[in-house]
């Protein structure tokens, strides 16, 4: 717990971080209302005791919908940046570890993909896609492996210089077993910021894809489509847009408060 008494903004980004995870995984037990009941008579309804956070055009609690919708950020965030781990950091480690043509071509891949703008890259694949909330993750994580990938790169350019990566080859030690059991989990550090950071990443594209009616398709509420329903009665329904943006804005604040803190933790350099 020395990490989070050192770097207290970090440890508040770790409490939201686990409050929304925990909501999210107490969803049926937190939730007032079925996320997707319909009540004619309770239609745009304000924050009142019985619907703490109102009600949406079809008188469905916003706050239940809230809850529920938190269950499907955080798993395509989860889920989007642990395929972009998946395929980032092997690639990372085969282009640092083995140099030459190998390094050139996967560099000149991520070269490539990270010349697109990344939403328009994942608006252009979902677009001959399916809507639904497992092409949303799987196109997400697909497009962006880049920066893992740049990442372990360099981390393993520096560590396979180093004498205990040239006592493991000394000691005929097998290339796939030094990758994996020597290099990979030194590198670890930067990767598990890199993983945390881009969960928040993976949430805010959800949110623009849902919006835009290409991720998460209702009924199924997620706090993208949440703010895409409530667009047309901002003028008068103000709460159907602004809990669902501040839920995103809390959740995206600490994750990112969490990352910076594991950054200047796990990096010597950053500590002052």
């Amino acid at each position: 717990m020395s990490f989070l008494r050192a770097h207290p903004l970090a440890a508040i980004g770790a409490l939201i971080v686990a409050l929304v995870v925990l909501v999210a995984i107490l969803a049926p037990w937190l939730a007032p209302y079925d996320p997707n009941a319909i009540d004619a008579k309770a239609v745009l309804l304000p924050p009142s005791q019985a619907h703490p956070l109102g009600t949406d055009a079809l008188g469905r609690d916003v706050l239940s919908r809230l809850i529920y919708g938190a269950r499907v950020s955080l798993l395509v965030g989860f889920v989007a940046t642990g395929v972009a781990v998946a395929l980032g950091a092997p690639l990372g480690l085969a282009a640092g570890y083995f140099g030459g043509r190998v390094d050139a071509a996967i560099m000149r891949l991520a070269d490539v993909m990270l010349s697109f703008p990344s939403l328009f890259l994942i608006l252009a694949v979902i677009a001959f896609l399916e809507p639904s909330i497992w092409n949303v993750m799987i196109v997400i994580g697909l497009t962006s492996w880049m920066g893992v990938a740049r990442l372990v790169r360099a981390e393993i350019l520096s560590l396979k210089a180093r004498e205990f990566v040239l006592a493991a080859e000394a000691l005929g030690i097998s290339t796939w077993r030094l990758m994996a059991v020597h290099l990979l989990p030194n590198a670890a550090g930067p990767l598990l910021v890199a993983t945390v950071l881009g969960v928040a990443g993976a949430v805010l594209v959800e949110s623009g894809l849902s919006f835009l009616g290409l991720g998460v398709q209702p009924p199924t509420p997620s706090w993208g489509n949440m703010l895409a329903e409530g667009k047309d009665y901002i003028a008068f329904a103000w709460w159907l847009t602004s809990f669902p943006g501040l839920a995103i804005l809390i959740t995206v604040l600490g994750l990112n408060l969490l990352g910076e803190g594991l950054r200047d933790w796990l990096d010597p350099k950053a500590k002052r």
